[in-house]
């Protein structure tokens, strides 16, 4: 192992660096000691499934770069990421909580709002029951009016003769 400086420090790996040119597509192919991983295998609650979904991740770019570092550049840049993750899972779960706590109040607004509606359409059912008895009374009165205005020009023309 040489002693220059540029090997000693760990090169980081930067995961928003994005090629100029698009890659080969790569599909990882995973493979544990049971055969291949479905989709009903659990990482976080088996070891092994964990170990291939792992290993199949690893691109052969990726074992060429893990193939010239040193033990403890690898573990410190595994920890690294790890963290990194762990920040992003964070990240996400306080997001989705947020999102979660917000649609709850959405979901009140909307109870509430329906409430509301129910009601409106009460009072306007209740307002056009009353406007059809205003409008029959109203055409009684003027209904009667009628009457007693025919009936005092009769008693007028009446007088008059």
């Amino acid at each position: 192992m040489a002693s220059s400086s540029s090997q000693n420090k760990p090169e980081t790996i930067n995961l928003n660096d994005t090629p100029s040119v698009m890659p080969e597509v790569w599909r990882p192919y995973f493979l544990s000691i049971n055969g291949p991983v479905s989709v009903t295998d659990s990482v976080i609650l088996n070891g092994e499934t964990a170990t291939a979904v792992a290993a199949g991740l690893c691109t052969p770019e990726d074992a060429k770069v893990l193939a010239g570092r040193t033990d403890p550049q690898i573990i410190n840049e595994s920890l690294a990421l790890t963290i990194q993750c762990t920040a992003t899972v964070s990240n996400m779960g306080r997001r989705l909580h947020v999102r979660n706590m917000e649609v709850k109040t959405l979901r009140s607004q909307v109870t509430i709002l329906q409430r509301l509606l129910k009601e409106s359409k009460k009072k306007v059912g209740e307002v056009k029951e009353e406007n059809k008895r205003l409008k029959a009374l109203v055409d009684s009165y003027a209904d009667d009016l009628v009457i007693r205005s025919t009936e005092q020009s009769k008693t007028t023309n009446k007088l008059q003769k």
